[in-house]
């Protein structure tokens, strides 16, 4: 029985042309999989199916039962931003100047140890993929790049350097003169580390550097064998800032950090250190206030990604706080949880200056190497555009507490 609401009319191929499109078909498998990535969870699932359970734990995992990861992103999720409407984003301005230069988007890429052991591209990939979308790129002391090759791998980029204070004072502050002398001039101290955080899934999996080959490892890992053809064909996986390392991560870490570090060591290494110094780890507020007073440039808010106190604070709790006790002379950073881009203009709108992501980096470095990052890059730039445009501010420097409401 004809419809009696619809007019049939025979197909007009010129019409059909117009209105369906065919998505051409990219040769490259790397391009056609990241093309299908429109969130970080996204490149996370096709980190997941090409890496290797050990490098990908280490990664994707915590310390403990986990907690503080898993808290630090329930946060995220359950805030309600408050929008204002009718409001001209036709111009959108996503720049910020910290530590006295300017970035085009409001978020760098966070240090991260054993990044060649995630994808062989490694820091070089995400340094590269910084220097293009204009963020900084902080290289982590646990690197398996050296410095002076993500100067050169980068040259044009803001590269930074993260340090872990060892307990050989003297070898530390020769990787600091090395940053300076390759021009780096922003030093990340890291500072939540006396000692290292029981990362269980590290432990079940017997993670070593370089990877530790056993028969249940090479079974799991078969199936991924462009990570193994990789990292059988380029130069060896080691630390870069150590000569040699053989043993669990563990024991690298408990062997490196020093648990008599103190605030004496922060002041020691303000007067030593030229450039900016950004303090890394920071968790209550009386403590922003003692680095604020020994004359650091920013504190960064971070329960290291969950990775060493299990139910360690939220680092987006603190910000108001923090903000309230060292005012605006010392910068306030941000990490731990960050997937999306709109965690980074909540984080903004809360008084946060800048934030840095590590996991929905190295996401997309599995997923597909630099490429993968810039893709995550742009994910996430493209998130924090959509969601300020949403919020009715043209401007970074227009987010503020009244646009969140915590649930």
């Amino acid at each position: 029985m004809a419809n009696p609401n619809l007019k049939r009319i025979f197909p007009n191929p010129i019409t059909l042309s117009k209105t369906l499109k065919f998505k051409k078909i990219a040769i490259s498998g790397k391009k056609r999989r990241l093309s299908k990535a429109v969130t970080i969870e996204d490149l996370r699932k096709i980190a997941k199916r090409r890496t290797p359970r050990g490098p990908f734990d280490y990664t994707d995992g915590a310390a403990e039962s986990e907690s503080s990861l898993s808290r630090a992103r329930a946060l995220y999720s359950n805030l309600e931003f408050r929008p204002n409407v009718l409001r001209d984003v036709s111009k959108l301005d996503t720049s910020v100047e910290i530590l006295g230069e300017k970035f085009a988007l409001p978020f760098g890429i966070a240090p991260t140890g054993f990044t060649r052991m995630m994808n062989a591209e490694g820091e070089i990939a995400g340094a590269r993929a910084a220097e293009k979308f204009g963020i900084p790129f902080a290289l982590s002391t646990l690197g398996t790049s050296t410095i002076s090759e993500v100067v050169s791998a980068a040259p044009l980029g803001r590269n930074w350097f993260q340090l872990y204070m060892w307990k050989d004072r003297e070898a530390s502050m020769a990787l600091v003169d090395q940053a300076w002398s390759a021009g780096v001039r922003n030093l990340i101290l890291t500072v939540d580390v006396p000692v290292a955080g029981a990362r269980h899934r590290d432990t079940r999996n017997g993670l070593t550097v370089p990877p530790s080959l056993t028969l249940g490892t090479l079974l799991e890992a078969a199936p991924k064998y462009e990570w193994w053809w990789n990292f059988l064909t380029t130069p060896e996986l080691r630390f870069a800032s150590m000569s040699q390392w053989n043993g669990t991560v563990a024991e690298l870490l408990d062997f490196m950090f020093d648990p008599s570090m103190t605030f004496d060591d922060l002041k020691w290494i303000r007067a030593q250190w030229k450039g900016t110094l950004s303090v890394k780890g920071i968790q209550n507020v009386d403590d922003a206030k003692k680095a604020a007073r020994l004359g650091v440039d920013a504190i960064i808010l971070s329960n290291h990604g969950g990775r060493q106190l299990d139910q360690a604070p939220r680092p987006l709790e603190l910000i108001a706080s923090c903000r309230k006790a060292v005012g605006r002379a010392t910068e306030i950073h941000i990490d731990s949880g960050i997937m999306r881009g709109s965690d980074i203009v909540a984080a903004l709108a809360l008084g946060a200056d800048f934030a840095y992501v590590g996991r929905a980096y190295l996401y997309g470095l599995m997923a597909g190497g630099q490429q993968g990052v810039e893709r995550s890059l742009e994910i996430l730039a493209t998130e924090i555009k959509r969601t300020m445009k949403l919020l009715g501010v043209s401007n970074v420097k227009e987010l503020n507490s009244k646009h969140i409401n915590f649930l």
